[in-house]
């Protein structure tokens, strides 16, 4: 049965969390990263879903991490818990204004679509669109996970503390999840501080910018208050790239 599931969220930090855990003894992926059972294969039944995480060792931990759950509804969510009560589940975030210019900059290069020749009008309307939206809609996807499960099965994770202290994130991590902590607090910190899986990067054209900031700046206040910090750094961002 599963153990763990990372829930999201796209474009923050995943696939580094993704990488970092795959190197722990005690961690397994056995269908790899992502398997969107829940939001994209229901078809194939729900034994299907777990039978990819068979049976092994009494310490390790298996699972997946699938950043599109986190906008799993009630329906999901509550399937989820009864098939796997006892399942650990964290949840990473970043500035939302960043990561809806990451977005629409991986959307943009999909569709072979030059930056240069690309009008705001097209950046603004993907910023509002639904996809982007509810993707940057921290506060919302976690009360819809906790209206099922107990607070202490959620573990948040903000990527700014990734950049900062990877260790400390990775030791965090390994006690909610049940692991050995000591496997990252010996582990080489240059090569935790790596990144994973870069996508295309650009400075935010000024309207742009401003533009992202009027559409989450409630949110980013309101997330604050959730999480008992400061977030108000994350309007000051200059929408330089990253790196």
């Amino acid at each position: 049965m599963i153990d763990f599931l990372g829930i999201g969220a796209q474009k923050c930090g995943t696939t580094w969390l993704y990488e970092r855990l795959a190197q722990h003894p005690q961690v397994r992926f056995p269908a790899g990263k992502e398997i969107h059972f829940w939001d994209h294969h229901l078809d194939r039944g729900i034994n299907w879903w777990i039978a990819q995480f068979p049976e092994t060792a009494p310490d390790v931990r298996k699972g997946e991490i699938t950043p599109a759950y986190a906008m799993l509804g009630h329906e999901a969510i509550t399937t989820i818990r009864s098939v796997a009560p006892r399942v650990r589940l964290f949840y990473s975030m970043r500035n939302p204004i960043a990561r809806a210019w990451a977005l629409s900059l991986m959307v943009l290069v999909r569709a072979g679509l030059s930056i240069e020749e690309t009008p705001d009008q097209w950046f603004i309307d993907h910023f509002h669109s639904r996809a982007s939206r509810q993707r940057g809609d921290y506060l919302q996807c976690i009360q819809n996970w906790l209206a099922v499960f107990p607070e202490e099965s959620l573990q948040l994770i903000v990527l700014d503390d990734i950049c900062a202290d990877p260790r400390s994130v990775l030791i965090k991590l390994s006690h909610h999840l049940s692991i050995d902590p000591l496997y990252f607090a010996a582990a080489n910190l240059t090569e935790l501080s790596q990144p994973v899986f870069q996508g295309p990067s650009y400075d935010i054209r000024g309207r742009l910018l401003e533009s992202l900031r009027d559409l989450y700046a409630a949110e980013i206040e309101r997330l604050g208050c959730r999480l008992g910090r400061d977030l108000t750094h994350w309007l000051q961002w200059n929408g330089m790239r990253y790196g």
